[in-house]
């Protein structure tokens, strides 16, 4: 692997690289707020060589999972504000929003009861427990739905239980959900199986939107190298991802 550098060499990535993606709709690019980028340095870096990728808007979505990272708009205000400033005093000009990674389980029921951070203006982005599926979940994608927002649902193909259950996919589709899949994972680095699963959903064309889910130095570097798998790239352009509408 190719470790990443600085513009004007010769690890460069590819200036199209991520243009079929147009928006990137999955990321934790706000400082200091999460698992994501630790400082603004490093959001303004990432945010550079996703625009010198051909992404031509962010929406970032920093996590707002109760327990570990109790994230709102208000304690996500100063940093998005921060990041904001610093692209315009640096002329970078490329829209940068943020929604939130909203973590499904009991406490997320009474964060219902305000508001939403959408996608745009409808959608929701969430996740799920990589151990189990939470047996509320056809009622909390049913009440998300009955406030008028479209469940989006982060990185489906990680979540290894359904893999041996396909049907859940299907059921997840009923119940209303539309599926984001990881770019990362269509190269195999969260593992073989995620791998398959990815590429099973593209091939039955299940995915309706795609994201880098970008949190750290070693996703970027893996996204860089997406320039060197031609049949990868291939796939990616050719499969109708709904990213530029947002």
């Amino acid at each position: 692997m190719l470790f990443f550098r600085k513009k004007n060499t010769d690890t460069a990535p590819a200036a199209d690289l991520l243009a079929f993606m147009h928006t990137d709709i999955h990321s934790h690019l706000l400082p200091g707020v999460d698992d994501g980028v630790p400082d603004l340095a490093t959001s303004l870096h990432f945010i550079e060589q996703l625009r010198e990728m051909g992404i031509q808007k962010i929406i970032t979505t920093p996590h707002i999972m109760m327990d570990r990272y109790p994230n709102s708009v208000n304690t996500m205000a100063a940093p998005y504000l921060a990041v904001k400033a610093a692209l315009a005093q640096q002329n970078m000009s490329i829209p940068f929003h943020h929604a939130a990674e909203y973590y499904l389980d009991e406490q997320f029921e009474a964060l219902m009861t305000s508001p939403l951070l959408t996608l745009d203006g409808q959608m929701v982005l969430v996740e799920i427990s990589f151990m189990s599926a939470p047996p509320q979940l056809h009622q909390w994608l049913f009440d998300i739905s009955a406030l008028g927002y479209t469940p989006l649902l982060a990185h489906p193909e990680r979540y290894s239980y359904c893999h041996k259950n396909f049907e859940l996919y299907q059921q997840f589709k009923q119940w209303g959900c539309k599926f984001q899949v990881n770019l990362l994972s269509l190269t195999g680095y969260y593992g073989k199986h995620i791998q398959l699963a990815a590429e099973k959903l593209i091939e039955l064309e299940m995915i309706d939107f795609i994201g880098t889910d970008l949190h750290h130095e070693k996703h970027l570097r893996a996204i860089t190298d997406i320039g060197k798998n031609k049949k990868l790239r291939q796939v990616l352009e050719n499969y109708p991802f709904g990213n530029a509408a947002l």
